[in-house]
């Protein structure tokens, strides 16, 4: 099959979404399918397009290379300021101009068009390209937008939320599936479709994010991340993932602050983003907190073997709209977590089925300190957690099972699309 890929982030970019999408991407060219990737310029770590990756004139706009598996085009992001909404509206408007009307110029004819969420605007964006080459269209959802940007307070007009929203609904609608991470996504898509065939809930499907055993493994301690940043000996609470305003990393900052009477125990924030600065302010002072920035990818499995517990802090409301990755990563590395989600959604029943850790409600400080309180005062349940953990993850989806997974989708849609052409 021949398969266009609109996608925010793909490698070398660090981005979580694109790690993901480049791995789908590479394991469906193992099986000998022809892809067109169309995304953006690498901007994801220092919020500005990477050096190297500029140039002047259109050529600065847009940029194709050819792989052996088909080509891949970037467009420029116009990365802008994640506080300024309306900057931040015409961007990804901007962006999503460029990313459509690559994917419709595209020399290829794609017997399948796959779009990523966020931004929601890439749905659209499929369509015509979809339209165009009489392709089904299928739109992956990794976070609900704009349910997660209502929750954590990004938009607040009542008539821009209507708009999202509007724009959300008529974009399910239109698309021939729809995947998401979990059941709870999934009960938030259909609940959404409306009635009639356009709103038939069997096109929701659940392919979850895969984990690479292979590549992440539990390793030791103190490794040479540790001895880097003044951890070696030290009991390591981490929080490692992107620093948006989803995240609850307050939290951390609140338990830190309880056991700093405590030297053996330093709290770590590795990652970057917006919410960055306004935590190294919160933190200022605090000799128990270090900050360390996004790491390659390639070094992730000794950054997470750091750690002695690890956190998954979702602000509420969070957990029903977004599955982050990250929680599956750190069960691969055999560390216990401890997750601040809402009860009964995915990341709360997955810490709870993998035996893994503890889950407590979210933005409670007090029960978050608790927990990881438990966690460091027990070092051998901890380590049994992680060793539940690994155990449990082993048997999640690999980069190949989700892939094949695709591809079964893929086929059935493409197969349905062809009968109903015959049919007319």
């Amino acid at each position: 099959m021949r398969i266009a890929v609109l996608c925010p982030h793909f490698e070398p970019d660090l981005a979580p979404t694109g790690v993901v999408m480049t791995s789908i991407v590479h394991e469906l060219a193992s099986r000998g399918h022809q892809l067109h990737v169309i995304t953006s310029l690498p901007w994801y770590e220092h919020h500005r397009v990477e050096d190297g990756w500029t140039a002047p004139g259109m050529r600065g706009l847009v940029r194709h290379t050819d792989v052996p598996w088909g080509r891949i085009t970037r467009v420029h992001p116009f990365p802008t300021d994640k506080t300024n909404i309306p900057a931040r509206a015409v961007a990804f408007g901007a962006f999503t101009a460029l990313n459509g009307g690559a994917a419709l110029l595209s020399r290829s004819r794609p017997d399948i068009i796959l779009a990523m969420s966020p931004p929601l605007t890439l749905g659209p964006a499929a369509l015509p390209v979809a339209r165009a080459h009489r392709a089904p269209f299928v739109f992956n959802i990794q976070d609900v937008f704009p349910d997660v940007a209502v929750e954590v307070g990004a938009i607040t007009d009542s008539r821009v939320i209507a708009a999202a929203s509007w724009l959300e609904r008529t974009t399910y609608r239109a698309a021939d599936a729809v995947t998401v991470l979990s059941d709870d996504l999934r009960d938030n898509v259909v609940a959404k479709l409306g009635a009639g065939r356009a709103g038939d809930p069997s096109k929701v499907r659940v392919i979850p994010n895969f984990v690479d055993t292979d590549h992440i493994r539990p390793g030791p301690k103190d490794n040479a991340y540790r001895a880097e940043h003044g951890l070696t000996g030290k009991t390591v609470v981490m929080y490692a993932g992107n620093l948006g305003y989803s995240q609850s990393v307050g939290l951390l900052l609140d338990a830190a602050v309880a056991l700093q009477h405590d030297p053996s125990v330093v709290f770590v924030v590795n990652g970057g983003g917006s919410a960055r600065p306004g935590l190294e302010r919160q933190a200022a002072g605090l000799d128990n907190v270090r900050f360390v920035g996004l790491q390659p990818r390639p070094r992730l499995p000794e950054v997470l073997a750091a750690a002695d517990v690890h956190v998954v802090p979702l602000r509420k409301g969070l957990a029903r709209s977004s599955v982050p990755s990250k929680l599956y990563s750190i069960l691969a590395s055999g560390r216990p977590v401890v997750a601040s989600v809402d009860p009964g959604t995915e990341v709360a029943r997955t810490v709870t089925r993998a035996g893994a850790g503890l889950a407590v409600p979210p933005d409670d400080a007090e029960a978050f300190t608790k927990a990881v309180t438990r966690v460091i005062e027990d070092p051998e349940q901890a380590e049994r957690w992680g060793r539940a953990g690994r155990a449990f993850v082993e048997g999640w989806a690999s980069p190949a099972a989700v892939a094949a997974a695709y591809e079964e989708l893929f086929t059935e849609l493409r197969g349905r699309s062809k009968a109903g052409r015959l049919g007319r």
